[in-house]
């Protein structure tokens, strides 16, 4: 029986969940390694909840260090079948002000040192990523942020940066030239694997500053920056829960089959360890 049925990502400035009942932590091994934190467990609003704090307790962890095989995994081996993910971002359109919240729907890759994908290492896949974020889960994110007042607009691009560093100028400009609405530095590996595991994923991303683009804004300082994080965290977690209360019991969408056809390799070719270590992923349309 699974122990948590939908998974929450908490970014920066959200560490913990409130409101949370029948609380228990747990550490979950992978075949990847350690996850960020050890998953706090719980009901919410009358759901079966797994929280993880991305960065750890404390906001240890780099985004560049992030483990994102390891924290997808263990939300699959916990049984949650949809991710709502928090996370901090800043703003490339003036329509999208400091607090407000935008759950995207596309993404640009801009990072270079990740590992974003459970392929390799003898065994070959490939999903479909043309529409990387769960429709169902976006717009119940969007009826939270309408249920508890919040500023929230369904769709718009995400830019995914390496980091740790902010933009240049250069950099902010060119990403407003292609027409992308939010910058951050976390969620695109998330939702690439959220899909090869077949976990329903949607971004709920918390707007904190104009990034470096805007005639007046171009020196936004950390403390500033800070600022916003604790108001976003606060209406963060009434969201979450309200999105949670809205969110539908059964799953009818088709990332719960993505990796159906995903495996290309001949299944002789296929190393044992590999089959072991993809199993909980892949195995029952396979035989593993």
């Amino acid at each position: 029986m699974a122990e948590a049925e939908i998974g929450i990502i908490g970014g920066s400035g959200l560490y913990a969940m409130p409101g949370f009942t029948n609380v228990h932590e747990e550490r979950i091994e992978t075949p990847f390694g350690d996850p960020s934190d050890p998953f706090v467990l719980g009901e919410l609003e009358g759901r079966k909840v797994a929280f993880l704090a991305r960065h750890g307790r404390g906001h240890r962890i780099l985004p560049s260090e992030l483990n994102f095989r390891a924290n997808i995994y263990a939300f699959k081996k916990l049984g949650v079948e949809r991710i709502i993910s928090v996370s901090a971002v800043g703003s490339l359109k003036e329509e999208h002000k400091p607090t407000d919240f935008v759950m995207p729907d596309q993404f640009i890759d801009r990072t270079f040192h990740r590992v974003s994908t459970f392929f390799g290492e003898g065994i070959v896949g490939h999903v479909a990523f043309g529409d990387p974020v769960c429709a169902t889960v976006a717009s119940a994110a969007a009826e939270g942020c309408a249920a508890v007042g919040v500023v929230g607009k369904l769709g718009g691009t995400y830019v995914c940066m390496e980091g740790p560093q902010f933009s240049t100028k250069a950099e902010s400009h060119l990403y407003r030239s292609w027409g992308a609405d939010v910058i951050g530095m976390t969620n695109l590996q998330e939702a690439k694997l959220a899909r090869e595991a077949e976990i329903c994923y949607a971004t709920v991303a918390m707007i904190t500053d104009y990034d470096c683009w805007r005639e007046g804004h171009d020196a936004v300082t950390i403390e500033e920056i800070v600022a916003v994080l604790h108001q976003n965290a606060e209406n963060a977690c009434k969201v979450v829960k309200a999105a949670v209360a809205a969110m539908p019991r059964q799953r009818k969408c088709a990332c719960a089959s993505a990796a159906k056809y995903a495996v290309l390799t001949q299944p002789d070719a296929i190393p044992q360890a590999a089959k072991e270590r993809l199993k909980l992923l892949f195995g029952k349309y396979h035989g593993w």
